[in-house]
């Protein structure tokens, strides 16, 4: 900025005294008088003023260029005070001030001036007028500082997503807080940098406050903390058109908002005015001194400054007394007081470097330390300066995006093949939604939409950018341009690449705002045509006469959340409800056409999808921006006024907020926003749509809806919004193809289970029989099904799994099957003493339930439910909990469920409740049940148990009779599988000795051929344990046939058996043992184990142990010189010789040790015998002739055997 000379004269000053009197009179008035006198460029809207704000000064809850509390979208709305009284009286009579009600007029300098300096660069001022006085600059400067608080705030802290402020009167505190789930430090409201600098104003800190022209300066002391000195921070900030344009302070801070000493002098200045020491810019002052003053000021300056700004004045001086340099080619010369040129841009300023900065940390930490957090509250300050049409949120956007584009990850994720995390990729759909916002906006500039449109697409075309529906691309046709206004509306897009998180940014690019029709439904609350009579598809009004809007929702809806972004809350509500209306009707229309279809389609049994694309979890989430929009609508109370102006001012503007807000006139009698929210609601989720494609996709139905149905259950259900429930719910059972739970579903069709359960709960107290009809009718999951025979569609086959094979994959059936299970769970519960209803459900559980561990947990639930401690149980419960733990039995009885025994324990239990005609009618019908091990370790033996029988106060009659059924049921599964039930037979026939003679005839007969020898030698041990030694030693004898044990097996778990074998046979009798013994020497061949038997046989005489007093023997030692002892003897001896020569075959010297005491033990067992020395002896000298090579190891045999 050039400083140019200006004199301070009256008659100078007449040429801008006429200009600003014109330029007040013709801005202000025209806004006054409602004038369509300055329309907006040629593809934005243009609105009315709605109102005038009178007051002395400015109030700071006020925004430049927007009306106290209006939505206006008219360029020229601006918030301003009364120029005189026949001003004040023009807004009485219009309406628009109570009459009477007048105030201090400002002067119509300070009037022209403040206007001047919020739209005009003060360098146009300059060049417009040759000499401008001093008052009228004075006044120009006075009033080009920002005077609103709520960007200071918005710059200075992130905005916590409600779009929320609270009202802070003078001296007050005021800003916005982080959410509860963000990071310790964000949560901390007093670090926050708008609360503490207005703790530091507070506090008396700033001092020094002075403006130079368009430059503010001042020293900010942050007082001394435990572990810090008290520190002076110097703070300067430049400023033009009430924005502050620059900022510097010397505590060096680094952030991407505003320092608490920017906050602090700011507020100083906002709050103060009067007391901050105002001067013209300084290179008026110099303009006014002589040579020797500016050549005083100069050296003064110098000398201050030596060490900093030496070198440069000498330069600068130098430069001066060159005739030829370039300094002297410019006329005056840069005054960084004097405000900003022509060609500056007016916005806030905004450090670009630490947002990208801090972006890329962000992104570099994946999602850790609450990166994620960090993020989102980006976005929403993006989405808090788009409301504030501050256009520093496209730029901050853009400088978001680059970022995002710029991450490693995403070519790694690309090369690898794997999806990005859930989170990071929400918050590509945040970006891509804040785009479409941007391109929307209804009043940016055709050049600013074609910069928009060149960067979109190229970031789309890009590689690496993210797909819009997840890692899963999908051809889908272009239908943001649903309406023929946009130059590719018509292009064919079977040639188009995969949809990217741009791509409806980029279309959005094609729509505009000049529909005549689009105008009016936004612009008016008065807007009909009750003359109307067009009943088509698309009439444009009603049969009430009210505007409808038909275009692609999901793209209608962008519209209004585009409205809601940019400030124009009224407006976007009147389009949602055009748009809420249009749906209706369209509902409407639906239905009339299913009736009179309807016998044709059920007869065919089409189930073709209407809608290509779901409403809930679609990328614009079209049903989310209405029910958000109509619900802000009902929020208007005390909290929705969110300035940060004196308390006075406050309570002013607000009262005329409430007088001017509008009673819409679109809406049936006795209906509210409320009312229209939830019902779009309903509308949205009830929708027949087809699962979308990709894991990602999938995911994100199920998330929205679950969002969505949330915010619903905070809604208190009156009376007015169940005749909203029971309208929808009777529409859905009816709609046929348009609904998700009408009669024609579409085997692809996204299930209505969790929309079904909260219609069910919210039904269920004022209208029961529509709750359980909905519900049931949202039990289908056809996906699973086979398919319905032509006509049959209400009743489709089962089958056990998904399909194989199947296009598309749904990834998220078990939490969709999880969700049917809840809302069978919530059913039952509701139905508790209701044999009817309890009758229904458990049908439908059993038709339309395909998992056995959802049914298992269904039957859990219903057991629970039926035992409640505080009541008696309900035998029909406890019943249908019976019914669905068979089903159950009966779905796993042939596969591998780990939890199998738990399930089987359970049942017994139940039926146990029950009463003892259900355990005797599981133990009679047990093979469609469970597996004969089952039925008898745990069925059978549950049932015979002490506790149950006290359990159910028995008596001998009773335990008589499930005595009975057990052994049948035990004998059954002995002979169906005698390996693993034979023992548990027994057991369970002991007190009855016919049914115990049979199980041990089933034992004999399976022994020879399908059972082991541990399983016989385990029921032989039981034989002899419960004093039937003989067939104990039958069994053992049948179990030793079965047995092979080679020259290594040392350690095999039958030794013991058979060790067990020979000492029964031994107890016996001799005969019994000589019977045994060929047994043992066939089947063993190790010769520890053989040496071992033989010992025993020779310590005692066979039979003196009997038991029960059995046989008497002579009393003499059974001779290893005769059989069968001999037979063993010389078993042994050869099993050591053949263990010996096997041993050799591979020793290592490690084991030579080992090696000399086993032929020590070896040794023992040859003495046995007569001559046993000389066999020994020659064993070992064969030893040493076969074996002489292994010197070492034939040293050590002849030190221990010679």
């Amino acid at each position: 900025m050039l400083g140019k000379r200006r004199r301070d004269s009256g008659d100078g000053s007449r040429p801008l005294v006429a200009f600003l009197v014109l330029f007040i009179e013709y801005s202000h008035f025209r806004y006054l008088l409602g004038s369509d006198a300055n329309m907006a460029e040629r593809g934005q809207l243009s609105f009315p003023a709605k109102r005038i704000c009178s007051r002395p000064g400015y109030g700071s809850g006020c925004r430049p260029g927007q009306l106290v509390g209006g939505t206006g979208l008219g360029n020229g709305a601006f918030c301003a005070g009364s120029a005189a009284a026949v001003a004040a009286a023009a807004a009485a009579a219009l309406g628009r001030l109570p009459f009477g009600k007048t105030q201090s007029p400002e002067t119509l300098l300070d009037i022209a001036a403040r206007k001047v300096a919020e739209k005009w660069p003060f360098q146009r001022v300059e060049e417009r007028f040759e000499r401008i006085p001093e008052p009228v600059q004075r006044r120009i400067v006075y009033w080009s500082f920002p005077r609103s608080e709520r960007e200071i705030c918005m710059y200075s802290s992130f905005n916590t997503g409600a779009e929320d402020y609270t009202a802070v009167p003078r001296g007050g505190t005021a800003g916005t807080v982080p959410s509860a789930g963000a990071d310790t430090a964000a949560t901390d409201e007093n670090l926050l940098p708008f609360r503490r600098g207005i703790a530091l104003l507070d506090g008396g800190c700033v001092d020094n406050v002075l403006q130079v022209g368009f430059h503010l300066s001042g020293t900010v002391t942050e007082p001394a903390m435990q572990s810090e000195p008290e520190t002076v921070c110097n703070v300067a900030i430049s400023f033009d058109r009430c924005k502050i344009t620059s900022v510097t302070c010397s505590c060096g801070n680094k952030d991407i908002f505003y320092c608490a000493h920017v906050v602090a002098l700011s507020l100083y200045r906002i709050r103060k005015p009067d007391q901050v020491k105002l001067h013209l810019p300084i290179s008026e002052t110099l303009f006014q001194m002589n040579r020797d003053q500016l050549q005083k000021i100069a050296q003064y300056l110098i000398t201050v400054h030596h060490t900093e700004v030496l070198p440069t004045a000498q330069k600068l001086a130098d430069e001066i007394l060159s005739k030829n340099s370039e300094i002297n080619q410019i006329h005056g010369a840069p005054d960084p007081t004097a405000g900003a040129s022509i060609d500056d841009e007016n916005c806030w300023h905004l450090d670009e470097e630490q947002v990208q900065q801090q972006v890329k940390l962000f992104l570099s930490q994946g999602g850790y330390h609450g990166s994620g957090k960090q993020l989102n509250l980006l976005f929403a300050k993006v989405r808090e300066m788009l409301k504030m049409r501050d256009s520093n949120g496209a730029r901050m956007l853009t400088l978001i995006t680059e970022q995002f584009m710029d991450d490693s990850r995403l070519l790694l994720w690309r090369q690898q093949g794997t999806a990005m995390t859930d989170k990071y990729r929400q918050l590509w759909d945040e970006l891509g939604g804040l785009w479409m916002c941007i391109v929307l906006n209804p009043h940016c500039k055709s050049e600013q939409k074609a910069g928009w449109l060149k960067q979109l697409k190229k970031w789309n075309s890009v590689d690496v950018c993210p797909w819009e529906d997840g890692n899963h691309g999908s051809e889908i046709t272009n239908l943001t341009n649903a309406l023929p206004q946009g130059a590719n509306a018509d292009q064919d897009s079977s040639n188009k690449p995969h949809r990217t998180v741009f791509t409806r940014a980029i279309e959005a690019c094609d729509l505009h705002w000049q529909d005549s029709h689009l105008q009016h439904i936004i612009i008016s609350d008065l807007y009909t045509n009750y003359c109307y009579h067009d009943d088509t598809e698309n009439s444009l009004f009603d049969s009430h006469g009210w505007p409808l809007w038909h275009e692609h929702v999901p793209t209608a809806c962008a519209r209004v959340d585009a409205l809601r972004s940019h400030g124009y809350p009224q407006e976007a509500l009147r389009l949602a409800i055009a748009i809420v209306n249009t749906l209706r009707r369209q509902q409407q229309k639906q239905l009339e056409m299913f009736r009179a279809q309807k016998k044709e389609l059920l007869h065919k049994g089409v189930t073709s999808i209407t809608n290509l694309e779901g409403w809930v979890g679609h990328p614009l989430d079209p049903i989310g921006t209405l029910f958000s929009s109509l619900m802000e609508a009902c929020r208007v109370d005390d909290d929705s006024f969110h300035g940060f102006s004196d308390r006075e001012s406050t309570e002013q503007c607000k009262s005329l907020e409430y007088h001017h807000l509008p009673a819409h006139r679109f809406l049936e009698e006795g209906e509210s926003y409320l009312m229209l929210a939830v019902e779009v609601a309903l509308i949205g989720l009830g929708q027949q749509r087809i699962m979308p494609d990709g894991l990602y996709a999938q995911e994100k139905v199920c998330r929205n809806e679950e969002q969505l149905i949330s915010k619903l259950q905070e809604i208190e259900v009156d009376d007015s919004l169940v005749k909203i429930f029971r309208k929808q719910a009777v529409f859905l059972l009816e709609a046929g193809p348009y609904s998700g739970l009408g009669e024609v579903i579409h085997r692809e069709s996204v299930p209505m289970h969790t929309f079904a359960k909260y219609l069910f709960t919210s039904l269920l107290p004022h209208d029961a029989e529509l709750a359980y009809k909905t519900a049931l009718r949202a039990m289908w999951l056809l996906v699973l099904e086979s398919v319905a025979p032509s006509g049959d569609v209400s009743h489709p086959y089962h089958i056990a799994s998904v399909v194989p094979n199947r296009y598309p994959h749904w990834f998220t059936l078990s939490h969709i099957e999880s969700q049917q299970c809840e809302l069978a769970s919530t059913m039952l519960t509701a139905a508790k003493g209701d044999v009817r209803r309890l009758e229904t459900v458990l049908e439908s559980i059993q038709k339309n339930i395909h998992s056995s561990s959802h049914i298992f947990k269904l039957a859990q639930d219903a057991f629970k439910i039926a035992t409640l401690m505080d009541s008696l149980p309900d035998i029909t419960l406890l019943k249908v909990s019976l019914e669905l733990g068979l089903q159950v039995m009966r779905m796993t009885l042939s596969t591998l469920n780990w939890r199998r025994r738990e399930m089987v324990r359970w049942l017994v239990t139940c039926a146990t409740e029950i009463g003892v005609y259900a355990l005797d009618s599981i133990m009679q019908n047990w093979f469609t049940l469970f597996t004969p091990t089952e039925a008898t370790s745990i069925v059978a033996t549950t049932v015979m148990s002490n506790s149950t029988i006290v359990r159910l106060h028995l008596d001998c009659h009773q335990q008589e009779k499930l005595a009975s059924s057990a052994r049948t049921l035990a004998l059954q599964c002995a002979m169906k599988d005698p390996q693993n039930c034979a023992l548990s037979a027994l057991t369970l026939c002991e007190k009855d000795h016919i049914a115990f003679e049979t199980a041990y005839q089933i034992v004999l007969d399976a022994a020879t051929t399908s059972m082991s020898y541990s399983q016989l030698f385990t029921i032989a041990r039981y034989m002899e344990h419960r004093g039937y030694p003989m067939r104990a030693y039958k069994l053992a004898t049948l179990a030793m046939m079965h047995l092979n044990l080679s020259y290594n097996q040392d350690t095999h778990p039958a030794i013991n058996d058979v060790l067990w074998a020979c000492a029964l046979s031994h107890s016996l009798g001799k005969n019994e043992l000589a019977a045994i013994i060929p047994l043992i020497v066939k089947s063993v061949k190790c010769a520890t184990v053989l040496s071992d038997v033989l010992r025993r046989c020779t310590l005692t005489t066979p039979g003196m142990v009997g038991l029960h007093g059995g046989r008497r023997n002579s009393g003499k030692l059974m001779s290893l010189d005769k059989a069968p002892l001999r037979q063993l003897l010389d078993a042994t001896i050869g099993a050591y010789i053949n263990t010996t020569h096997s041993r050799l075959t591979h020793i290592s010297p490690r084991h030579y040790s080992e090696f000399i005491e086993f032929l020590s033990k070896a040794r023992e067992t040859f003495l046995m015998a007569h001559d046993g020395h000389i066999q020994f002896t020659q064993f070992i000298d064969n030893l040493k002739q076969i074996y002489k090579g292994k010197k070492k190891l034939m040293m050590l045999v002849r030190e221990r055997f010679g």
